[in-house]
């Protein structure tokens, strides 16, 4: 059995870019996750430390995007997923990552990327 816990539509500024003025401005960014976890246990416990805590993630990803720097939004999302891995002990998680803007002609362009953890939590 596995159960998601997900966040949509996080919303946040980085500098990110390849270009020299890329690299001079904050962009918006726009993270979708998915996370694999076992609800069973929360539920019965109704126990916040059981669960994967969203506000901690979100919270833990705006932080991460305000501190460091990428030229490439595939580098910030290989980064982000593997601190995510090992920060809140997730067993798999499947990341979108928008730039909105960044092609003037599309409503966003992106990655998404899913990686699983080689530990067993």
């Amino acid at each position: 059995m596995t159960d998601l816990v997900f966040i949509e539509g996080l919303k946040t500024q980085a500098v990110i870019g390849v270009y020299d003025w890329e690299k001079k401005i904050q962009q918006d960014l726009v993270f979708d996750l998915e996370m694999e976890h076992d609800n069973r246990v929360p539920a019965e416990t109704d126990d916040l430390a059981k669960t994967l805590d969203y506000e901690a993630i979100s919270n833990y990803i705006l932080a991460f995007c305000a501190e460091r720097q990428f030229e490439l939004i595939e580098t910030l999302a290989e980064h982000l997923v593997s601190e995510l891995i090992g920060q809140f002990k997730l067993n798999a998680i499947t990341l979108t990552l928008r730039k909105p803007g960044a092609v003037s002609a599309a409503q966003a362009v992106g990655v998404k990327i899913h990686r699983k953890s080689t530990v067993t939590y």
